[in-house]
């Protein structure tokens, strides 16, 4: 049940309550004195106090007790219908040992609000007291409270069981497809890029050109053994390994300058905790820009930039690669992965050619509703 549903049901309850207990009140003979029209204040309020039990339970439970009281010392026999209900959400919400303290002290102060009222003698009053809160009633309260509270810790174990459950299945199919990817294509595709380069150094050490198939065969076989690599690391990246987040983003500009790339980073606004799928994925949208960068932008500079800001984490990488708006790149799974993984945060990524030439990756990351 949604939010505005379950307002409109407590309002509906609390109306419902306030009405039932006014008619009560009502149906005996009164004269419109101030402590009657004082008493009938007290119904009213204890009814719609209602509105606010599931967000304030032992405040609620306090003032219907208050105004059961309150009516019975104004000399109104009307049932605590309105504490009833709140000793229910008290239960509900897992407020015990409070709800049975105020009960014990309910069970006492009725009969003193009744011979209070001056209305009734001793015996009398208890009588009263008894049934505008019978015992009976006030254990059902608190039982059907807590059981529909057992109900729903029952199912969030079920669910959270589930999706532990669904994780751990997932995990293990990754590990799986690791090790056949693993056992399957690693050794061949190490076998073909040795002998590449063992015939590529042989026909250099003769002095003779390398056949053109012969290199696209070696740099094919180089390109494919790094791609397997990044491909396992990704399978094999699970909640047991150590996360990588922006702490390690300098790590990965480094590298990139070793590789004889000018790359920079820039950090604005004032770090915060982020979630961890955030840190997660800001890491990951870096690496494969920097990587794609030192493949295949046939660049000098990149820049990397990280924005933290109140409602979202920006991230922003730049080269000045051949790429042009004329000559866009085609998508490939690397860019793909990275939309997905920010789609999946309720972000949004923008990957295309600078007017000036080069490519821009930017990702925006909300950070509010996730933390």
């Amino acid at each position: 049940m949604g939010r505005g549903r379950i307002g409109v049901s407590d309002s509906a309850i609390a109306v419902g309550v306030a009405a039932i207990l006014l008619v009560t009140g009502l149906s005996g003979e009164r004269s419109a004195t101030s402590l009657d029209l004082a008493g009938y204040a007290l119904l009213a309020a204890g009814g719609l106090a209602l509105v606010a039990r599931r967000r304030a339970p032992v405040a609620v439970l306090a003032l219907t007790g208050l105004c059961a009281v309150g009516h019975q010392a104004a000399g109104f026999d009307v049932p605590a219908v309105a504490y009833l209900f709140a000793v229910y959400g008290a239960v509900r919400a897992g407020h015990h040992t409070v709800t049975v303290v105020a009960s014990v002290i309910m069970l006492a102060a009725l009969p003193l609000a009744a011979m209070a009222s001056g209305l009734h003698d001793t015996g009398e009053a208890f009588a009263q007291a008894r049934g505008a809160l019978e015992l009976a009633w006030l254990i059902a309260a608190g039982a059907a409270g807590e059981a529909l509270r057992q109900a729903e810790r029952r199912a969030d174990e079920a669910e959270r069981t589930r999706e532990e459950t669904a994780r751990r299945r997932a995990d293990e199919e990754r590990l799986h497809i690791a090790r056949e990817l693993h056992d399957s294509l690693t050794h061949q595709i190490s076998v073909i890029k040795v002998q590449a380069e063992v015939a590529v150094h042989l026909a250099q050490k003769r002095g003779e050109q390398a056949p053109e198939a012969l290199l696209a065969i070696r740099d094919a076989g180089r390109e494919a053994a790094r791609e397997l690599r990044a491909t396992l690391e990704v399978l094999r990246d699970d909640d047991r390994n150590p996360p990588r987040g922006l702490d390690q983003v300098p790590e990965l500009v480094q590298r990139a300058r070793m590789t004889g790339l000018d790359a920079k980073l820039t950090i604005e606004g004032r770090r915060s905790d982020l979630p961890a799928a955030v840190d997660r994925t800001a890491y990951r949208i870096v690496q494969e820009s920097l990587t794609n960068v030192a493949r295949h932008a046939a660049a000098a500079t990149a820049s990397v930039r990280i924005d933290y800001r109140p409602d979202a984490l920006l991230i922003r990488v730049e080269d000045d690669g051949r790429t042009t708006s004329d000559t866009p790149p085609a998508p490939g799974v690397g860019l793909l992965g990275m939309r997905e993984r920010v789609t999946a945060l309720g972000g949004h990524l923008t990957a295309a050619p600078r007017r000036e030439g080069g490519f821009t990756v930017q990702a925006e990351l909300p950070v509010d509703q996730l933390s």
